[in-house]
């Protein structure tokens, strides 16, 4: 990887808000964590090579989380949103996964309670998954996206009361 290519990395992880992410690829591993007073710490190791490989293309399947079988759709509530549900609105453009993985159980269902900064979610971007944190506390009224299904920046996800 490019040192421009680290840098357009870099600055593209700062403006999404994450606090962790993790690449790793077949040819280097990427680990970069953002501490709370916002500095950066960066870890790049170069994986050994047998031969010289072409771009990366996809992520490995053991990361690629899918829309699991068993996974049931939330039922949708008659009833229109109140005005005490805040919507949780997507802050990225990708694809929308309610667990971290294809047997993995959902990080939240209808009625749970959630804390602020808890996973709530992943959404897929540019093949790096996302953890969505709740930005506030309270219950999870109701799931508005379908599970690996793309989302639009600012998208409501959930409805919290």
């Amino acid at each position: 990887m490019k040192a421009k290519e680290l840098q357009e990395l870099l600055d593209f992880i700062a403006k999404s808000g994450l606090n962790k992410v993790n690449i790793e690829t077949e040819e280097f591993k990427i680990s970069v964590q953002r501490e709370p007073s916002t500095k950066q710490v960066v870890s790049m190791s170069a994986a050994p090579v047998a031969a010289p490989a072409p771009a990366p293309a996809a992520a490995p399947a053991a990361l690629a989380p899918t829309q699991a079988a068993s996974t049931p759709t939330p039922a949708a509530s008659p009833a229109a949103p109140a005005a005490n549900h805040t919507p949780l609105k997507s802050p990225m453009i990708g694809t929308f996964y309610r667990s971290s993985g294809p047997d993995a159980p959902a990080f939240v269902q209808v009625g749970d309670t959630v804390e602020k900064g808890q996973v709530i979610c992943i959404i897929e971007a540019m093949k790096l998954f996302n953890e969505i944190e709740a930005e506030q506390s309270g219950r999870i009224v109701k799931v508005l996206v379908e599970n690996a299904t793309p989302v639009e920046y600012d998208q409501p996800l959930f409805l919290i009361e």
